[in-house]
């Protein structure tokens, strides 16, 4: 995909900011877009979209979002969905087209309530944790390579979220990952007040302690803008988790190590959910992927791990398995 390539070899990595065991590192681009959308967020305030269970009885990988207005909606992967009869959490960057009603691939991040608290959802400050995250867009880029299907792996998710919230001592009665981040409200925004969006800023990259890094990038400042607090909450859960590991910021030279394997990964497409396609990266240590519409990189995300948790063993057996059908594709055309 010459397209991501050339648009990640063409980003500038800023001064980066530090605090309590997350750096954040700016990613600079006057490459901008004139794609038009709503965002979620907006949609949903201004009653111009419609976010609600499937059906009264509900299911739980699946939400209903009717799109009432007359732009296209723009549904970024990790973003928190609360109400109806669970919180759930998109399972990717998905562009809904306008005046249509469509069928979305989430994930549960409520275990222990199925019963309505209000019959539709709103959306939150937050997105799902960056490991948990990580490790659900692993199983997401998995099952729709092997399957063509959008699932997580729903047990995965709930596991994640139990054992984050054992380790940031936030138990909720009904298993909500919400409950974490109320807890360390007051630390979270204390990470969001130190991360100001750059004015030709399209991306971050972000180092947690112990050395995983993220990427997110998008088409235009001002959507950047919008999930930058949202992003830094995100990484910033993990680095409360990890912030004894790492007591100084990390090196600019790894960030751009990253950006440079995720540039040699391999590449394949889908058709999107709604408009658009599916790009999915595989990389060593890395995955990612992308959603491409009228030639357009609307979002981009990847994660590294190379501590070797369970985020990165997934996206480790995602690059083995990509690239053994891969080859034996390759030796079966051969002969």
């Amino acid at each position: 995909m010459n397209q991501i390539t050339t648009a990640i070899a063409g980003l500038e990595v800023g001064e980066p900011t530090f605090r309590g065991g997350l750096t954040v590192f700016p990613l600079l681009s006057r490459e901008t877009s004139d794609l038009d959308y709503l965002l979620l967020g907006d949609g949903l305030r201004e009653d111009r979209v419609v976010v609600r269970e499937v059906s009264m009885g509900g299911s739980v990988p699946d939400l209903e979002v009717e799109n009432r207005s007359d732009r296209p909606l723009l549904i970024v992967d990790g973003e928190e969905l609360v109400g109806a009869k669970q919180n759930r959490v998109a399972n990717l960057t998905m562009l809904l087209p306008a005046g249509k009603t469509t069928i979305i691939p989430v994930s549960c991040v409520e275990q222990g309530r199925w019963s309505y608290d209000r019959p539709g959802f709103q959306v939150t400050n937050r997105m799902h944790f960056a490991s948990g995250r990580a490790e659900r867009y692993a199983s997401v880029q998995e099952s729709m390579r092997s399957e063509g299907t959008r699932r997580s792996d729903q047990s995965r998710v709930w596991s994640s979220i139990d054992d984050k919230a054992a380790a940031m001592e936030a138990p909720s009665e009904t298993g909500a990952m919400s409950e974490i981040f109320e807890r360390h409200a007051a630390a979270l925004d204390d990470y969001v007040r130190g991360v100001e969006a750059a004015p030709d800023q399209l991306g971050a990259i972000f180092a947690v302690a112990g050395g995983n890094y993220g990427l997110d990038l998008f088409d235009r400042h001002a959507t950047l803008a919008a999930f930058l607090p949202r992003l830094v909450r995100s990484y910033g859960v993990d680095a409360l988790e990890r912030r004894s590991e790492g007591g100084t910021a990390a090196p600019a030279s790894a960030a751009r190590d990253f950006l440079d394997r995720l540039r040699a990964g391999s590449f394949d497409q889908h058709p999107a959910v709604g408009l658009g396609r599916d790009v999915g990266i595989v990389a060593e240590r890395a995955i990612g992927g992308a959603l491409v519409a009228d030639d357009t990189i609307v979002h981009l995300t990847g994660f590294s791990n190379p501590r070797a948790g369970r985020g990165e063993r997934a996206g480790e057996q995602v690059y083995a398995n990509y690239h053994q059908r891969r080859d034996a594709l390759r030796r079966r055309h051969a002969s």
